[in-house]
């Protein structure tokens, strides 16, 4: 009997695993994604509210090569409240092939959440909008602590199109301290 009560709740879990490096209903990864080109260091200028990143101001997001060919992801943020850097590490994988922008990301041990890259300034690479695994999540990152107004209305016009609620997006403040 014991046996028969674990097999669904490993489905759920195999499910629940499965779901959480999916893509939102609607978007579309980038295409013709070029990692070299995205490695580096960007400035998250706007993000949805969540605990990971509750209070942090001045957050930046840094993208190396990894020697198994994944990515390295270095996130830091400064918290206020404490006076301190906070400083996360995790690791990303491609979910597809390599010119897709859709990559499983983790912070904590095997368990990986989707990183999808759903708008890119595939010209220069200076700026990006990136959603998880469902509309829960959105960041606008770029290469620059500013963007011009136009950048800016066209990325948020992007988002909104895509179903994403701008109004609830929290603009970071890069200059603090």
């Amino acid at each position: 009997m014991r046996l028969s009560l674990r097999w669904p709740l490993l489905v759920i879990i195999v499910a629940l695993l499965a779901s959480c490096t999916s893509v939102p209903d609607g978007v579309k990864p980038v295409q013709g994604f070029e990692l070299q080109r995205y490695l580096g260091q960007w400035y998250e200028l706007a993000r949805y509210d969540h605990s990971f990143e509750e209070g942090l101001t001045q957050v930046t997001a840094t993208y190396s090569m990894r020697d198994d060919g994944g990515v390295k992801v270095v996130n830091k943020g400064y918290a206020s409240d404490t006076g301190k850097w906070e400083e996360a590490e995790g690791t990303a994988y491609f979910v597809d092939e390599a010119t897709t922008a859709h990559l499983k990301v983790s912070f904590f041990g095997p368990f990986y959440a989707s990183y999808v890259v759903m708008k890119l300034d595939k010209a220069n690479y200076q700026y990006a909008l990136v959603t998880g695994p469902d509309r829960d999540y959105l960041w606008l990152l770029a290469r620059t602590k500013t963007l011009p107004d136009n950048v800016l209305a066209e990325l948020m016009s992007f988002a909104e199109n895509a179903g994403y609620d701008t109004e609830k997006l929290i603009w970071v403040d890069q200059n603090s301290q």
